[in-house]
């Protein structure tokens, strides 16, 4: 379990996004704040939409992962170079950001089948300037 998610945070989001395909089940379903996506695809979607206004982008381990049986729980750093066209963003393009939250994930047969995310999105908006 330690080793399916050190995949899924240090390779997969750190930008091998097609990871997504033998680390996570077919019915996947990912719990963001006001948003579920389904399978493979659709969080591959949901990468890149997060990737694509930043540059230079690191993501972090911090805390864990925590094992507990079939689920995993872990905190990560999320930094970037911000290069502009965020609707209502302030901050200059070429301005790092960083912002950290927590997973829970959920394993079914050797890969992910369920995702929780919690992230600092105030800090994310402060730093863009969009509060």
């Amino acid at each position: 379990m330690k080793k399916l998610y050190e995949r899924w945070l240090l390779e997969m989001w750190n930008g091998d996004f097609e990871l997504a395909h033998d680390l996570v089940t077919p019915g996947f379903t990912g719990h963001w704040p006001g948003r579920e996506v389904r399978g493979p695809l659709e969080l591959i979607e949901v990468l890149r939409q997060g990737h694509e206004p930043f540059g230079d982008v690191t993501v972090t381990l911090d805390v864990g992962p925590v094992v507990d049986g079939d689920l995993v729980a872990a905190r990560w750093t999320f930094a970037g170079s911000y290069e502009g066209g965020l609707p209502g963003a302030s901050t200059a393009p070429g301005t790092r950001i960083s912002f950290s939250g927590h997973d829970l994930l959920r394993a079914e047969g050797g890969r992910i089948a369920e995702y929780w995310v919690i992230s600092d999105g105030q800090t994310l908006a402060g730093q863009l300037g969009m509060g």
